[in-house]
């Protein structure tokens, strides 16, 4: 610090000022805690346009100073106090409001009060190009860190904005880099290319950051020896929000377990180390059973307390070469390296019995059962994909078994899928191809024997596997989604056959099975408006058949029947008496009419107590009774003492496909000498 003689009260002895004054430069003394110049020479006041001292030192040149510039001269200070530093920089003042650049020396000053000052003198004045000026300006303020270091990284010149990173005025260029590796691939590049850029920690006086820093080999405009310039610009908050994203993107908010998106990556890393050393990985698939019912239930809050419950229990069980991941919804995935079989399924059954004690959440008391299905690499898959499908068959395998337990994988569970897969395809081309066709089987009235109406089945006789049963596609449908298309299909076609029977002179009455998921979806009523359109057929004359389990179990389904019966089509309830019956709810509903499940008709006349009950129900609902799959003339007989108004089933006639149905509705009523055209109430 360069230190002149001077007394308690003023920065420089009456003396020395008076030798400074005849001085042609213009020098000030700056008091750079305070914003304030404290004394300056007669060429000084009339630098910054000052009449007396007086009026210099009264103003504040804080109140207009830009960030950059207070931050520049905090720079100084230290550096005066560590060191006799010496500064020479252009540097734009403004008197009066003109700008004027000038070149600077500035140097510490010790003030009376034991504070750091700062000596400035004026060397010249500078009548650069305005580009220079602003060039050199914009240096000063911009918060684009700029160096420039000699060949061997000493730093030559920093801006502030460098300076306020680095903190020390001497650090070279490699101290500034983290981590030395880095550091010699950066000079490594710098000398191949002559310029380079990378994104790399940096060491700052806030600690390490990650600075995008951009060098190019130069040369010093005052040496001319070899130099670097060097720019960086703090990117530490952007790395940052990408970790983030990027924890974000691999790991499950709800849970903080990694998600599905991260199972690839895992299942690399430990089948090629399982590969390299002649390893196994046992995969389980876990899903909760029922847990829909928590969700419709009790609600998605609490079924998300569930699932948090779930995760951690599984965490705790707490193996180290164990991976639990949140694959979404219910499901879980947990992938564990080294062991064998029996070691999978011990895991299997330690999860089973962990999350098999109850849960607490809110004020209920919840008992939680899962379905596990197990794989093992590398004889259930030799890659992640194939591996987590079979433990998902597994899974489906457990489910299957009555849920709560665990299954292996097997090869015959993946010839299953294949099939279900090769199924599912030649039902999505038999829907575009109109394949599937609809039969009918006669519902004959038991007062009359006359044929009153059919029911309308689907049938599928497919080009390579011939006839394929209904319950082997129909289920497949209704877990795909593909039911609904069918099942328009069919409510189309079957009132097509009532409008033609019509038409005919035979007003028989056609019933059309519904499943759940055609009644669940929202635009399901119009649906059926636009069927009727299109068939033009008459809707007294077409009966809707749903399961008993379905009225019961749904509470909005009265909406759903309203709608349709003001259509003016019929409702039935089909296999009656396999399900809980509630006789309000029939009552509510006003069910036109109730098919007695053919599992009662078989055991007839034998077994005959439980059918009796449902036909008395029946008459005290005061509904219409059809019997289904009566096959015998003793059954026939039992039903016609008792009263049952209709039936259907092998006895009279198979499902009959519409040209067959059509040609003995005719021939029928031939044999019956007549046909009542009346419509059939």
């Amino acid at each position: 610090m360069t230190l002149l003689s001077r007394t308690a009260t003023d920065p420089i002895d009456p003396e020395k000022a008076d030798i400074l004054d005849r001085l042609s430069v213009a020098t000030w003394i700056f008091d750079i805690d305070f914003g304030r110049v404290v004394w300056a020479n007669k060429p000084g006041l009339h630098l910054w346009c000052a009449t007396s001292l007086d009026d210099l030192s009264a103003r504040d040149m804080k109140a207009d100073m830009s960030a950059s510039v207070a931050r520049r001269l905090q720079q100084y200070q230290d550096d005066f106090r560590r060191t006799s530093a010496v500064f020479s920089e252009l540097w734009t003042v403004y008197p009066g409001g003109q700008a004027r650049t000038v070149r600077v020396l500035f140097s510490g000053f010790a003030l009376p009060d034991g504070r750091t000052g700062m000596f400035c003198e004026a060397r010249d004045d500078v009548d650069l190009e305005p580009e220079r000026l602003r060039s050199a300006d914009a240096l000063l303020h911009t918060q684009l860190m700029i160096s420039l270091y000699s060949a061997c990284g000493t730093p030559l010149y920093r801006n502030p904005a460098a300076r306020a990173a680095v903190g020390h005025h001497g650090d070279d260029l490699r101290l500034q880099f983290v981590e030395p590796d880095a550091y010699e691939d950066f000079c490594v590049e710098l000398a191949r290319a002559g310029e380079v850029s990378r994104i790399l920690r940096i060491n700052t006086q806030h600690g390490a950051r990650w600075h995008e820093v951009t060098a190019r080999q130069c040369h010093d405009a005052v040496t001319g020896q070899a130099a670097v310039l060097v720019s960086e610009v703090d990117v530490s908050d952007l790395k940052n929000t990408q970790a983030k994203a990027q924890y974000l993107a691999y790991h499950d908010p709800l849970t903080s377990l990694p998600n599905r998106a991260s199972v690839p990556k895992h299942f690399d890393a430990l089948i090629a180390a399982a590969a390299l050393r002649c390893d196994s990985i046992g995969v389980l698939f876990l899903d909760l059973d029922n847990f829909k019912v928590i969700n419709d239930s009790l609600g998605h809050a609490l079924g998300d307390d569930v699932l948090r419950i779930v995760a951690q229990r599984l965490l705790d069980i707490g193996r180290p070469e164990m991976v639990t991941i949140r694959l979404g919804g219910d499901e879980f995935l947990v992938i564990m390296s080294g062991g064998d079989r029996e070691s999978y399924e011990a895991l299997a059954i330690e999860a089973l019995a962990k999350l098999s004690d109850p849960v607490i959440v809110g004020h209920h008391r919840l008992n939680i059962t899962t379905s596990i299905g197990i794989s093992r690499y590398p004889e259930d898959g030799d890659d992640g994909e194939t591996l987590m499908k079979s433990a998902d068959l597994a899974m489906y395998e457990a489910k299957e078994a009555g849920r709560n337990c665990l299954r292996h994988f097997s090869i015959g569970l993946r010839v299953q899928a294949d099939q279900r897969l090769n199924l599912q395809s030649d039902i999505k081309k038999a829907l575009t191809d109109g394949a599937f066709e609809v039969y009918y089987q006669p519902r004959v009235s038991l007062c009359n024997d006359r044929i009153v109406g059919a029911e309308a089945l689907v049938r599928w006789n497919h080009p390579e596997r011939g006839m394929i049963s209904p319950a082997a596609f129909i289920p497949l449908c209704e877990e795909t989604g593909l039911i609904e298309e069918l099942g328009r299909h069919i409510m189309v076609t079957g009132m097509k056959e009532q409008r033609r029977l019509q038409e005919l002179g035979y007003p028989l009455s056609i019933s059309i099975n519904v499943s759940q998921r055609q009644l669940s979806a929202g635009d399901f009523v119009t649906i059926v408006e636009d069927a009727l359109a299109l068939s033009g057929c008459s809707p007294g004359c077409i009966e809707f058949e749903i399961t008993e389990s379905m009225l019961m179990e749904r509470a909005d389904m009265s909406i759903v029947i309203d709608s349709i019966r003001k259509l003016g089509i019929k409702i039935s309830i089909d296999d009656f008496g396999t399900g809980y019956s509630n006789l309000a709810r029939l009552h509510e509903f006003a069910i036109d009419c109730l098919k007695i499940d053919q599992g009662f008709i078989a055991r007839l006349p034998a077994e005959s107590a439980l059918t009796q009950i449902i036909i008395s129900l029946c008459k005290l609902l005061q509904v219409k009774i059809v019997a289904e799959g009566v096959e015998t003339l003793g059954q026939l007989m039992w039903l016609k003492d008792r009263g049952c108004d209709e039936y259907q089933g092998y006895y009279f006639a198979r499902p009959l496909p519409s040209t067959a149905f059509q040609e003995i509705v005719v021939r029928h009523t031939k044999e019956m000498h007549g046909w009542d055209t009346t419509p059939v109430p």
